[in-house]
């Protein structure tokens, strides 16, 4: 599982935390302020077993029994309840405290709007009981549990009564608003910063990049804005190769192009030069199509990869047909090709034959034809057992090539200052483009000894 995954699951237990706390912190608030108000009234069994008490002998004996009751409780019972009327006066002319007479009628107003016995049990067990004379008034019986209190200051938080369901719905709706607020400002900020950076590329601005945007992030969203860096690397490299490879191939077909309009000039000007003309034409014709077949050739490995290539090749035998043909070739100038191998036996690997072969011919041929005559091209195939990987190297006794541009010889259409006349400077170019396709790696330096050295990696696959 992913770091977003933990991201959301965390913010989900938040969500739950929070909940938790906001019930907690409501019902306690609830809870304090209802001790506060029961502060105010004495409440309990014993206090509960004397207004029943008061309450009963009212019931039966009316005002004057409850007020003898009254003068005569005992001292060791404490002080006698308040019985108050409706105007607020006590059966016995004592003060009555504003604080706690106001709480009892709060009490008296819930007991006769509630006809649930349980409600009603609830209400006497907190203090209170009310007596109806003969002649209709209401009498307020209650325990204050403290004298009148100083004048009344207003709460620090509004005191609503919360069921504990509502409570709870209430603060989980706070709680995941929070928490959604703050997800959706963590997820939704890298995302709109992918959208502009897509906007722009969309519109042929490659060069943005968002990684550094994203506050070092390590999750899903971080690697994706990573990835679109690649790529619109990769993309931006890729149309700058492909604005060059324009370039170039424009400049190299201007000279082809020059001579063919030259040659159709002359054979127009003196029809006694058509035969030379055409075959000028003819050969300029074969250079331009040798030349656009090189250019398909570079183009195509440009705009794949054979890195998955389902095809197996014996390394071996594909260098052993190479080296047959460019012997072929070099008998005529007194050149040699001399390959060893520290492979013993067939050395297969997953790759593509065709691409392969070309690669490893067109840096072979390069070097033939840059190696004096009576000399050695030496090709050495050998493995690395460690790193799983193929060493081919192709080694000429030529002029070498400058240091400065050692790093140039693989591009397309250079040709250095030692290159001399024939080819487009596509050979190496492809070369590089199909070992690389096939994940591997081609290198070149100066030999101690003079000539130029060439180094192609290759990743031994095995089937």
């Amino acid at each position: 599982m992913g770091r977003l995954f933990w991201k959301i699951f965390a913010g989900f237990w938040l969500t739950l935390l929070l909940t938790v706390i906001g019930v907690t912190a409501a019902l306690a608030i609830q809870e304090e302020a209802r001790r506060s108000e029961e502060s105010v009234l004495a409440a309990g069994p014993r206090s509960s077993i004397a207004l029943r008490t008061a309450w009963s002998v009212a019931q039966y004996g009316g005002e004057s029994a409850l007020r003898s009751l009254l003068e005569s409780w005992p001292a060791h019972d404490g002080a006698p309840p308040l019985v108050v009327n409706e105007e607020g006066a006590d059966l016995l002319g004592r003060e009555v405290p504003a604080e706690a007479l106001g709480i009892a009628r709060e009490r008296l107003a819930e007991w006769h709007a509630s006809r649930d016995g349980e409600r009603v049990g609830d209400w006497r067990k907190r203090g209170v009981r009310a007596w109806q004379d003969t002649a209709g008034h209401e009498w307020l019986m209650f325990f204050p549990l403290t004298a009148a209190r100083a004048p009344e200051r207003a709460p620090l938080l509004p005191y609503v009564r919360i069921e504990a369901p509502i409570a709870l719905a209430i603060a989980a709706l706070l709680a995941s608003l929070a928490v959604s607020a703050l997800l959706a400002r963590h997820f939704s900020r890298p995302i709109r910063k992918l959208q502009d950076a897509f906007l722009a590329a969309s519109h042929g601005q490659l060069d943005v990049r968002v990684a550094q945007s994203m506050d070092g992030r390590r999750d899903e969203i971080g690697e994706l804005g990573r990835e679109f860096d690649g790529m619109a690397q990769q993309l931006q490299q890729l149309m700058g190769s492909q604005s060059r490879l324009l370039h170039d191939v424009s400049h190299e077909l201007r000279s082809p192009l020059a001579r063919l309009q030259v040659a159709v000039g002359l054979a127009r000007q003196s029809p006694a030069q058509v035969d030379a003309a055409l075959s000028r034409i003819e050969r300029e014709s074969e250079r331009l199509d040798a030349l656009i077949g090189e250019i398909l050739t570079l183009a195509r490995l440009e705009a794949q990869s054979v890195q998955h290539a389902d095809d197996y090749v014996d390394v071996v035998e594909l260098l052993d047909s190479v080296v047959e043909d460019a012997r072929f070739e070099a008998e005529g100038s007194a050149r040699r090709i001399v390959f060893t191998s520290s492979v013993d036996g067939e050395m297969i690997i997953r790759a593509r034959g065709e691409l392969l072969h070309r690669a490893v011919e067109n840096v072979l041929r390069n070097a033939l034809r840059h190696t004096p005559p009576d000399s050695v091209v030496e090709l050495n195939l050998s493995r690395d057992s460690t790193i799983r990987a193929l060493h081919i190297t192709i080694a000429d006794a030529g002029a070498g090539v400058a240091e400065a541009e050692l790093a140039t010889i693989f591009e397309p259409f250079h040709r250095g200052e030692n290159a001399g006349s024939g080819g487009y400077g596509l050979g190496l170019a492809i070369a590089r483009r199909a070992i690389e396709a096939h994940g591997g790696q081609v290198r070149a330096r100066n030999r101690s000894t003079g000539g130029l050295e060439v180094h192609i990696d290759l990743p031994a696959s095995m089937p």
